[in-house]
């Protein structure tokens, strides 16, 4: 990866499958848990963090453990950065409709700990060990129908109050999973607060090359792009759930994502590129065709 620029950053979300070994990874090593990430950092100097997203559960909120916060800043370099997803305990309006039985009453009810400034900061001290590690830390919002936000200005009057008590010296990204909050007023309130763009390649959301050509997504610190696959049931499908090759290539996709990552290099952005199993089949194979695209 040292043939990067400096302010280019390419990674993967998650790091713990057996299936990249011969990749990345030993193919003759048994891993425990906490073994990958080491060997990651050998290849790459950047990761997603979502396992803390999933955390708003009946029973309460749970949030990153010390000691495994404790245990990955020890296993990275000192260069290494944690791009890292907000508990979904902030960022859900309401609870999920998939309930277990016990707890069938919590469907669809609303999440009374949504954007709660106290709990974030319970979060940001939970994260002290990664000081000096930390990217972008991401407010990922899921698809937002108007019984769970009533409009796109109802949710950036939330988030102005948000913001507004946030703690400062984070680099924080928002991103929408709302296709028709793709405009000049969302850009213009990340411009205005200084917040970096989370721009997603997938999950029914217009192609990223087109939101570039119409907005300025040159707010905040970094421009993040997350490269999610545009159906995740049918690559799930396709690769078997073995995620070692390319079985859905995107590379009319990648050609459009490349010639955004170098404006944006150029421009001097901090710029991370986020990429799922589910884009092509093997993030790692994916970032092997973009280092040859780039």
């Amino acid at each position: 990866m040292s043939r990067l620029p400096p302010n280019l950053h390419l990674g993967t979300c998650s790091w713990k499958y057996d299936d990249w070994k011969g990749l990345i990874y030993d193919p003759k090593k048994i891993y425990s848990p906490d073994d990958y990430l080491p060997d990651y950092a050998k290849h790459f100097d950047t990761v997603e963090i979502d396992q803390w997203f999933w955390s708003l559960f009946p029973g309460g909120i749970k949030l990153p453990d010390p000691p495994a916060v404790q245990t990955y800043a020890d296993s990275v370099p000192e260069d290494f950065t944690f791009t890292m997803k907000v508990p979904n305990s902030i960022t859900l309006t309401h609870y999920y409709a998939k309930q277990s039985a016990r707890y069938k009453d919590f469907a669809n009810r609303p999440n009374e700990h949504f954007l709660d400034i106290d709990l974030f900061n319970r979060f940001l001290e939970s994260l002290k060990p990664l000081a000096g590690k930390l990217g972008p830390i991401m407010f990922q919002f899921e698809y937002l129908n108007k019984k769970k936000m009533p409009s796109l200005q109802v949710l950036l009057d939330r988030l102005s109050e948000f913001f507004d008590h946030a703690p400062p010296g984070f680099d924080y990204a928002v991103e929408t999973r709302n296709p028709n909050f793709l405009k000049e007023v969302y850009f213009a309130f990340l411009r205005e607060k200084g917040l970096s763009p989370v721009l997603v390649e997938g999950y029914y959301m217009p192609p990223i090359s087109e939101v570039v050509s119409q907005f300025d997504i040159s707010s905040g610190q970094s421009t993040v792009i997350r490269l999610m696959g545009p159906d995740r049931q049918e690559i799930e499908k396709l690769a078997g759930n073995h995620w070692d090759k390319i079985v859905s290539p995107q590379d009319e996709s990648m050609t459009g994502i490349v010639g955004i990552i170098k404006k944006q290099v150029e421009q001097g952005r901090e710029v991370y590129i986020n990429v799922n199993n589910h884009y092509e089949g093997c993030a790692v194979l994916t970032i092997g065709k973009l280092l040859e695209k780039l």
